[in-house]
């Protein structure tokens, strides 16, 4: 795995993330940077919000979710996808539910509230627009597109391999994906599917999160391409994150293993993340 790759992906992702989830605006137009790379936002991604029984209204808001962007002066573009608060509670509350893959036959089965969620996601506000797939080719990109990348973070990371699949199979486009603390997402049909449409993807997870742990298996496998990473060390015994459910687990603390990994100046940890 490229590291620097991995954080300049996760850090357009944490873009995505620092747009108020209320916010019904488009970012088109805006510049977003990450490292010392600058990139121009296309359009903004809108999808209902993750329900689940502790909240079930939740899903009839329809939130902003993620950004379509492409580098300033060049021609990549990039989908990022940000996670949801509703992570926690799907942890507690989900029964994991399969449903048929939305839009192959051969797909196998996904994740239902995983699926639910992904059929919401638009590049528009209005859930009648077209899907992601269906708009990404019209979309008015300022330079011609030339290679293509799609990431995300937690959830966002399951509805990445749901896009990416997607997108593989029922376009010209041959998708690059990055996922960060990704959940399983199908049945080992789905990922055999996968496997063969989106070989070029790097699936970070850190060990000790619980995220990735779930749904289990046999229902649901992980796709391929596993980077993992360790918030503890045996050799010499170190903690580097608080051991604690949501410190291992959201992306600043990812950023931080990462930048640790490439041999770069460590990313910031959340204060409240910093072992004791």
């Amino acid at each position: 795995m490229d590291f620097n790759q991995a954080i300049l992906y996760a850090q357009l992702v944490n873009a995505a993330y620092a747009i108020d989830p209320a916010n019904a605006k488009d970012a088109a137009g805006q510049a977003v940077t990450a490292g010392k790379v600058t990139f121009d936002v296309v359009t903004s991604i809108f999808a209902n919000d993750l329900c689940t029984d502790m909240n079930p209204e939740r899903g009839n808001n329809r939130v902003s979710m993620g950004l379509v962007l492409q580098a300033s002066g060049g021609g990549d573009v990039v989908v990022a996808i940000r996670g949801t608060e509703g992570i926690h509670e799907w942890i507690h509350d989900a029964q994991f539910l399969a449903c048929p893959c939305p839009f192959m036959a051969s797909g196998g089965h996904t994740e239902d509230g995983f699926t639910d969620m992904y059929r919401s996601l638009k590049t528009e506000l209005d859930q009648a627009s077209p899907s992601i797939t269906q708009a990404l080719p019209k979309l008015q990109f300022p330079r011609p597109l030339t290679s293509l990348t799609i990431c995300g973070h937690s959830l966002g990371a399951a509805l990445a391999k749901l896009l990416a699949l997607d997108i593989a199979v029922n376009t010209n486009f041959t998708p690059t994906v990055y996922t960060y603390a990704s959940p399983r997402v199908g049945d080992p049909q789905f990922v055999s599917m996968y496997k063969h449409a989106v070989p070029n993807t790097v699936r970070v997870a850190n060990r000790l999160d619980l995220v990735p742990k779930l749904p289990l298996p046999p229902l649901y496998e992980h796709v391929l391409g596993l980077a993992e990473l360790t918030s503890a060390t045996l050799f010499p015994p170190k903690v580097l994150i608080k051991p604690e459910l949501a410190c291992l687990h959201i992306l600043t603390s990812y950023l931080y293993l990462l930048s640790l990994q490439a041999g770069a100046a460590p990313l910031p940890l959340q204060a409240e993340c910093r072992p004791q």
